[in-house]
């Protein structure tokens, strides 16, 4: 497909996508200014808009509901929490522990009759009783009524949650959402009405949007003359709407939007396309903009398109749209994913941020693109904002003009332009979500968040702390001021660690970067035996790798000569100051993440991961040598102890010997590192075993540990199999093993260690071991999570790395109400899985290892064939076992970890979570545990119960950061400590403790000298 996007601006906006935020605001800064005489009398206009909100507030239900409870007390988190979830509760029993969660705690007593409105005095008095209700303390007739008013509670939360929904959603079908428009207090108001959806998850749920979006436009179409619309989210009509699958999506979302504005052109009314998060703007510019050269729209003017300020290429996107040759209606909005893309550029480790940190500088960036889509020539602009102050400041550029129109979202803004509208000949149209209360609450909790948050117009309006003044404070001269620097409370992402260098990311949501990462990947000159490519995997399994060794004999006795080589270099290495390994291992991060195509490649062709995995991979092990370097400074060199006086005492720390580090395939260069890295920063010198499936980047890792200045003898690559291994665990003078793989090797391992040599007549020392095995990890999930959420994470956590993670979901345990619910979400989300090549970036699940692990995984999905829920096709050639759900009638049915794409599914019955994660502890492992809830006593009764070395709450089980959340098991599942955390390194050291009597040679000088005290 031809870019629908002209190369000049495309190349402007990547040149602001992550742009220092100065940089991007002087030209913003310019644009945006007001006049003297101009600011004068926007400042006036201002404050007659902001006496026409303050009134509307004593009329408004939702102005009144901010006011009364506002989103940084308990009160309104508690009521939001409650509205986000309740209503998709299908069971009573979790519905009642969902309200006691929520509103037990909050003090209700003190918003009793505080409000303007009946109805949100009414509301509170009932949140009062109900609290009454919920609460566990009281006597036996309290808690008798308790129990007896259950339902009368239930029924009037209930209640209210639809009260709240019904102020958020114009309607639940869009005849009533029409019929809801003709009521007087909308009169002049038209509307934008979108059949919302947070997403489609599966190909069903596009289907369904695609079929709402269509028959709303022709129902809006019977009553032209409204001037309503309607506006579309893409994300909405398809479910993998993502940069790696921009070749499938890009073309089926241009056919399915040209359709959609096909039958609105028919209709003769407007078609907005909604604005989403950044990463998706390239692609949607594409879309949008193929959709605008159908020749069957010309001549329509209904066309649109939303644009965020928040986005440093916001003013760009205006440009971009102007020079498409047609007229383009353009919502400006501030922004709706802002939080979310801030974690994300900050999770991803990537440059800089693709928006603005600063409040006001997103409203300087808003007024900047005003001012230009006013001076446009193909524009109509639209713009959509609650703040008096931009309101007023357009209206001052606009002048008499009235061919732009402003927008608001219902429930919100109430106030703001009936005015302007009734009076002055302003035209305002309602952005109008129409859908089924249930499913729309989660979005009502959002749109509060946005617009009520405390550095939001509409929150501060409702601050009766704020002055007009402050309220109409000029954001030109708030950034001007501060230089147009970045909010000093967020971090670079580089940044974000603190005390050490965050590792650094790729943005393969950059169609040219992944695509820039993927040839590169396939056309590295690897010294491997085999590779990838067209969709084919070809490996040698493990028993026919080139081996450096003909026999095990001589396997063993290169063993025992890397070990003579590490133990003869310890005593130098473990003389080297403290301060020098640790530098030496900040060298060696920078040197992975210099040559990271190289080692994602490695991962790719070698080790058979996908391309964000590989990437993932080599920041990992970054992340490993900067924090244990940091930690090393910190906890390895000398401490004094206290003491009486005249004495010294001071514990240090110092290396054990040679250590042997076993890694696993699975994370060949990122565990392989952290192993490596803890035990020669702690002063050891080691002999790295790499799986003898993933030899090459093994030693790529460690040629780059000795150019960053590990010595040569003091890093020592041996290769093979279990024989190998066996060599060197078996090996007296090996002083700790650090090994991550199965639990049946680390139990041998275990008692290899504690084999004496019958040559030694006192025996071998004991010596520790840290083993990280894997276990059978569960995720439980109640009737109050978010489905959308839920089966988003099962997919990542069961299926991402061919489920060979050993924090890979195994049990996915749903309680009984809502279980089929899950399950056909699932099964659609799982039908989408593309299984292939992982060196082709639309790649989500590649092959697993070795023939080995190919012929058990599919000799027992074989055996369970019967109780599939769903899998999903494969190439025919190739080792790829299919992403497989598999029914288990109990939950105790699974004892065995399967180590790959099959994900087991079980039930549990409200009220028994204790009960549940107790019979998950009772299988013995311990790695991870997951829990989707929105109720906090039920996270609590996880917290207290789980035992596991890391437990996830309502988000995926994998991916754990090192330093944030330090990765391991118990029980089964390790020895502890959890590596990438603060215990780590000690575990690689001896403690040795020395006391000196300072008084020996006579008395004690320090104490006979102190001068008299005061007192």
């Amino acid at each position: 497909m031809q870019s629908a996007v002209p190369s000049p601006q495309l190349s402007m906006m990547a040149k602001l996508h992550r742009m220092a935020e100065p940089d991007v605001l002087k030209p913003l800064l310019e644009r945006a200014r007001l006049t003297t005489d101009s600011r004068a009398r926007v400042l006036d206009h201002s404050a007659g808009l902001i006496a026409d909100l303050r009134a509307a507030q004593n009329r408004g239900w939702v102005n009144q509901f901010l006011q009364e409870y506002r989103l940084n007390s308990s009160e309104g988190v508690a009521l939001l929490s409650l509205a986000e979830a309740f209503l998709r509760v299908p069971d009573p029993e979790t519905a009642d522990l969902l309200i006691a969660d929520k509103l037990g705690d909050a003090d209700w007593r003190t918003h009793a009759g505080k409000s303007n409105s009946a109805l949100v005095n009414s509301a509170t008095w009932g949140l009062v009783v109900g609290r009454a209700l919920v609460r566990e303390e009281g006597n036996a007739l309290q808690r008798l009524i308790s129990r007896a008013g259950e339902p009368f509670v239930r029924q009037a939360v209930g209640a209210a949650m639809k009260m709240m929904g019904e102020v958020f959603v114009m309607g639940r079908t869009i005849d009533e959402a029409m019929k809801r428009m003709r009521r007087p207090e909308n009169k002049g108001f038209t509307a934008s009405f979108d059949m919302l959806g947070e997403g489609a998850l599966t190909k069903a749920d596009a289907e369904r949007y695609f079929a709402a979006y269509f028959d709303a436009i022709r129902a809006v179409g019977r009553d032209p003359k409204a001037g309503h619309s309607i506006s579309v989210k893409l994300s909405a009509l398809h479910a993998r709407y993502e940069v790696a699958q921009w070749d499938s999506c890009v073309s089926e979302l241009s056919d399915m939007l040209a359709q959609l504005a096909s039958e609105a052109a028919a209709q003769n009314i407007a078609l907005t396309v909604d604005a989403e998060e950044s990463e998706r703007l390239e692609m949607s510019l594409e879309i949008i903009g193929a959709v605008a050269r159908r020749p069957e729209l010309r001549g329509w003017d209904g066309y649109g398109m939303a644009v965020q300020s928040y986005g440093k290429r916001a003013r760009s996107v205006i440009g971009w749209a102007d020079g498409l040759g047609r007229p383009m209606n353009v919502r400006l909005v501030k922004g709706a994913y802002w939080d979310s893309e801030i974690k994300r550029t900050q999770v991803e480790g990537l440059a800089d941020y693709p928006l603005f940190t600063r409040k006001a500088a997103t409203d300087v960036s808003y007024l900047a693109c005003a001012r230009d889509m006013l001076d446009a020539t193909n524009i109509r602009p639209a713009f959509a904002s609650h703040n008096a102050l931009t309101v007023a400041t357009i209206l001052e550029w606009a002048g008499n003009a009235r061919d732009f129109e402003f927008q608001r979202l219902h429930g919100m803004g109430e106030g703001l332009y009936e005015r302007l509208v009734r009076e002055h000949g302003h035209h305002c149209r309602i952005y109008a979500p129409v859908g089924g209360h249930r499913d729309l609450l989660a979005y009502l909790v959002r749109r509060l968040l946005e617009n009520g948050a405390n550095s939001s117009f509409v929150h501060q309006l409702a601050d009766a702390g704020l002055s007009d003044a402050e309220l109409m404070a000029d954001p030109v001269e708030k950034i001007a001021a501060v230089g147009g620097t970045r909010h000093p409370s967020i971090p670079m992402p580089k940044d974000l660690m603190g005390a050490w260098g965050n590792s650094e990311g790729i943005d393969l949501a950059e169609r040219e970067v992944l695509r820039e990462t993927a040839r590169a990947i396939s056309s590295a000159p690897l010294p491997l035996a085999g590779g990838v490519g067209g969709g084919r995997v070809s490996q040698p399994a493990p028993q026919d790798m080139p081996s450096p060794s003909p026999s095990h004999k001589r396997e063993g006795d290169e063993v025992s000569a890397a070990i003579t080589r590490a133990h003869a270099a310890f005593p130098a290495w473990s003389a080297t100051p403290v301060e020098t390994r640790a530098a030496i291992l900040e060298r060696y991060a920078d040197l992975l993440e210099a040559n990271r195509t190289e080692l994602m490649a490695y991962a790719v062709r070698e080790a058979f991961k996908t391309i964000p995995d590989a990437l993932g991979e080599i920041r990992e092990a970054a992340d490993f040598c900067r924090y244990y370097a940091m930690q090393a400074r910190g906890i390895l060199g000398p401490r004094i102890l206290p003491g009486p006086t005249g004495e010294r005492n001071e514990l240090r720390m110092a290396g054990r010997g040679v250590w042997a580090t076993i890694a696993p395939w699975n994370f060949p260069l990122a565990i392989f590192t952290g192993q490596n890295a803890a035990a020669l920063v702690a002063g050891n010198s080691v002999v790295a075993k790499p799986a003898p499936q993933t030899p090459g980047i093994a030693a790529r890792a460690v040629d780059l540990a000795h150019e960053a200045g590990v010595p040569r003898d003091a890093l020592v690559l041996v290769t093979g199999g279990a024989e190998a291994g066996a060599a060197l665990t078996g090996d007296t003078r090996i002083a700790g093993v650090a090994f991550t793989g199965s639990t049946a090797t680390a139990k041998a391992i275990a008692r290899s260690l504690l084999a004496d040599d019958a040559n030694d007549p006192i025996g071998r020392p004991i010596v520790p071991l840290i083993a990280e095995t894997g276990g059978i990890n569960a995720m439980i999930v109640d009737s109050t999570a978010l489905p959308e959420q839920v089966v988003a994470d099962v997919i990542a956590s069961a299926f991402r790395s061919a489920g060979q993670r050993c924090s890979a979901l195994r049990l996915l345990i749903v309680q009984e109400e809502v279980a089929d619910t899950i399950l056909t979400m699932l099964r659609g989300a799982m039908a989408l899985l593309v299984v292939g090549d992982p060196g082709d970036p639309r790649t989500d699940v590649g092959p697993v290892i070795d023939d080995a692990a190919y012929a058990k995984l599919m000799a027992y999905r074989e055996s369970v064939q019967g109780r599939w829920i769903k899998t999903v096709p494969v190439p025919a050639t190739g080792r790829f076992v299919p992403p497989t759900a598999i029914r288990l009638d109990d939950l105790d049915d699974l004892n065995q970890e399967w180590f790959g794409p099959l994900l087991h599914v079980a039930t549990w019955r409200a009220g028994e979570l204790h009960a549940t994660i107790e019979r998950v502890n009772a299988k013995r492992f311990g790695l991870t545990m997951g829990l989707h809830s929105r109720i906090a006593r039920s996270a609590e009764i996880a917290e207290a119960t789980a035992k596991v070395g890391n437990l996830y709450i309502n988000r995926s089980m994998i991916g754990a950061v090192v330093g944030s959340q330090p990765f391991g098991g118990e029980g089964l599942s390790g020895t502890g400590p959890k590596a990438g955390g603060p215990n780590y390194l000690p575990r690689f050291c001896v403690e040795r403790a020395v006391s000196v009597d300072t008084t020996s040679a006579g008395g004690n000088a320090s104490l006979l000298s102190l001068e008299e005290g005061g007192g």
